[in-house]
């Protein structure tokens, strides 16, 4: 299926209106040439109305109305920015009514879901990505590079701390909706370890703490976790909803370490400090837009019949990691995975740059959080 716009342009329906959908993803279309914002679906009257008018979309939908939206004609494509536990719904109906879909992560709360997911996909041959928009940034997949070429020896030890304060009453909170610190930051973490270290985790530990404040009375404040990998290689990282807002990780191999920092931000700038036999060098990325880079990818993969990388079987796999790392905290043991084949992980030929989307746009009712994801 390509686009019927004869512009060579995919045209795309946002599915929830949050804060990161409003900040991020909607200037965005802007910058991705192959790839057009027709449509807006939202319960909120107040959001679809000025968004509308704000981006001259002639189309705006309810979330009742959603079936309306996908057979309507008018769109090849749905962007789908809605909480963690209505992916799955929203994807397959996407999939069933022959609509691509680009999914934000987590892909959803269970393998069970996922796998429902890449079904209704492969069943209607649409494409499904999950929006990694790290494995189209230039400056984590040149940590992929330099690990590739051995530039710090042989990768021993991945760590990371990824931490923000999050407010009473964010969704990110709620047990329901599939909150928490591993769904929604740490799974940051476990997949920069997975591309870095381009392997799969055979074992998991996880510890989580909580300091009673009522905020964290659904989903713990904090988690700490070990992955190892085959060959006796440990990724270790922290994520927290209760933390100054702190973005980094280490990789240290037998001759050198890469530190990242910040290291998992939509955007800004992105810095290496690359240290060979005690000599370190630091390198700035500038800023881009990532999410004109994950349009245009996407697109790009509907136009010309390609499997993007971040696949369904990419989200599968944090899914079932993390669904692996609660069953731990639960048991106070570690435990053994094996997760789905992995062939593909994402290299330095995926990089997409675009230019710093720099519009601040009002929020219509919606509150960013204080960290950014």
């Amino acid at each position: 299926m390509t686009a019927t716009n004869g512009k060579n342009k995919i045209r795309y329906a946002v599915v929830g209106l949050g804060w990161f959908a409003q900040q991020a993803a909607l200037p965005s279309f802007a910058q991705a040439e192959n790839s057009e914002l027709v449509a807006l679906v939202s319960d909120d009257p107040t959001k679809n109305e000025e968004l509308s008018k704000k981006y001259s979309l002639e189309h705006t939908y309810s979330y009742e109305e959603y079936e309306d939206c996908l057979a309507s004609g008018e769109i090849d494509a749905v962007y789908i920015a809605l909480p963690n536990h209505l992916h799955c719904d929203y994807t397959v109906r996407a999939a069933n009514q022959a609509i691509h879909v680009l999914c934000e992560k987590p892909m959803a709360v269970t393998e069970e879901e996922c796998e429902a997911m890449i079904k209704a996909a492969n069943d209607n041959n649409v494409k499904l990505m999950i929006a990694y928009r790290l494995h189209l940034e230039e400056a984590n997949l040149q940590a992929v590079e330099i690990l590739r070429t051995k530039q710090i020896g042989e990768p021993r030890i991945f760590n990371s701390v990824f931490t923000q304060q999050v407010e009473e009453g964010n969704i990110r909170l709620r047990d329901v909706t599939g909150g928490g610190t591993l769904y929604d930051i740490g799974i940051y973490c476990i997949n920069a370890a997975r591309y870095l270290f381009q392997d799969e985790p055979i074992e998991v530990l996880a510890v989580a703490a909580n300091n009673g404040e009522q905020r964290f009375s659904e989903v713990e404040e904090m988690a700490s976790v070990i992955l190892r990998f085959p060959n006796e290689r440990l990724a270790t990282f922290t994520c927290s909803f209760g933390g100054a807002s702190v973005s980094t990780y280490q990789i240290v191999g037998t001759q050198g370490d890469l530190r990242v920092e910040p290291a998992y931000p939509w955007q800004g700038e992105i810095k290496h400090y690359l240290t060979i036999n005690g000599e370190t060098q630091e390198r700035t990325f500038e800023d881009r837009d990532q999410l004109a880079a994950e349009f245009t990818y996407f697109s790009d993969c509907i136009l010309e019949d390609k499997d993007p990388e971040p696949s369904g079987t990419e989200g599968l796999i944090d899914v079932s990691i993390i669904q692996a790392l609660y069953q731990s905290i639960e048991t106070g043991k570690p435990v053994q995975i094996q997760t789905s084949n992995r062939h593909q992980h994402p290299t330095s030929d995926q990089t997409i740059e675009r230019p710093p989307n720099d519009e601040k746009p009002d929020l219509i009712h919606a509150a960013a959080p204080s960290g950014e994801s």
